[in-house]
């Protein structure tokens, strides 16, 4: 018998994949679960939807305004934890949880970050230059920006932005710095805009460089490496793991770290074996990846993106 949810407030964001990696999880009514990006709950509120009475669920965020939004919710069977996902195993154990049913990482922005001005994390306003996930703590970009090494800021815009144009972007900003401080969302996609000269039909020139600055201040590729092992770790028998990335740099790691625990311990070729003996991998794949409908990406543009991949608990290698 499903708990009821209190009324919750309206949200002005289109959660990604919402049904679709619900159902993905299988959600058992008296499992365990973790949703690892909080974002506004869409993810939460469904997966609590299909809990039982003694079922819990699990929410992380680094985001104190999704923390805050999350505290909101008013079930025993919840609990909000201000924190990244790269400290899973830490959270589980601070709650004396050994092993859980599903972990549900959603790697997008949530609307509501990326429509909040103040945030920085978008050119359509002019804004601070801000950027952490964290606004409690870290370097805002306009710190960074500051006092990067050109040869360094070249590297993040080429690395997590994949920007082929990353030299001559670095070597604007460092000669705009020299001028005045960089402090707004305007003034660096002006000096991005003018340092790229060609671009995708419709796409703003300071996508990939903005893109690259977030990544690299919140250390979102590194946060993702961190999480991945954790993910499996926590498992019961048969628990599941839904990731969904929303740039190629997040897919590739998910995708390769899943189908390298799905192959396990790789051995020599021709190794005269028993088939019996061939170590077996810790995670079953399920699936193909899947993306957003044409209907959901009509109505959220920002789901044409998403990319999401599903994998089960099938035990410890050789075992």
């Amino acid at each position: 018998m499903s708990v009821g949810l209190p009324h919750a407030p309206k949200v002005l964001h289109e959660t990604v994949l919402l049904h679709e990696a619900a159902e993905a999880l299988q959600v058992k009514p008296e499992g365990v679960y973790v949703d690892g990006t909080f974002g506004r709950g869409g993810h939460s509120r469904l997966i609590l939807e299909k809990l039982g009475a003694h079922g819990r669920l699990i929410a992380l965020d680094k985001d104190p305004a999704a923390v805050a939004a999350g505290q909101a919710i008013a079930d025993p069977r919840f609990i909000m934890v201000h924190s990244g996902f790269a400290h899973l195993a830490e959270v589980l154990h601070r709650l004396s949880v050994e092993k859980v049913d599903g972990v549900l990482l959603d790697l997008g922005m949530s609307s509501p970050q990326l429509d909040d001005k103040q945030r920085g994390f978008s050119f359509r306003f002019d804004a601070p230059l801000d950027m952490r996930m964290d606004t409690s703590s870290g370097q805002t970009a306009a710190q960074w920006l500051a006092s990067v090494e050109e040869g360094l800021l070249g590297e993040v815009i080429r690395d997590f932005g994949e920007e082929r144009f990353a030299k001559q972007i670095a070597r604007a900003l460092v000669a705009a710095r020299q001028e005045q401080p960089i402090v707004t969302t305007h003034q660096l996609s002006e000096i991005v805009a003018k340092a790229v000269r060609t671009r995708e039909p419709g796409k703003n020139p300071a996508t990939r460089t903005f893109q690259a600055i977030r990544i690299y201040l919140n250390q979102e590729l590194e946060e993702l490496a961190r999480i991945l092992p954790q993910c499996v770790d926590c498992l019961r028998p048969e628990g599941r793991i839904v990731i969904i990335s929303f740039h190629s740099l997040e897919d590739r790691m998910v995708k390769h770290f899943l189908r390298d625990m799905a192959q396990g311990d790789k051995l020599p070729h021709k190794l005269p074996i028993r088939a019996a003996e061939v170590p077996k991998g810790r995670l079953r794949l399920v699936g193909k990846a899947l993306r957003a409908a044409p209907q959901e990406v009509a109505v959220n543009p920002r789901a044409r993106s998403a990319v999401m991949r599903v994998a089960e608990y099938a035990g410890d290698a050789g075992g």
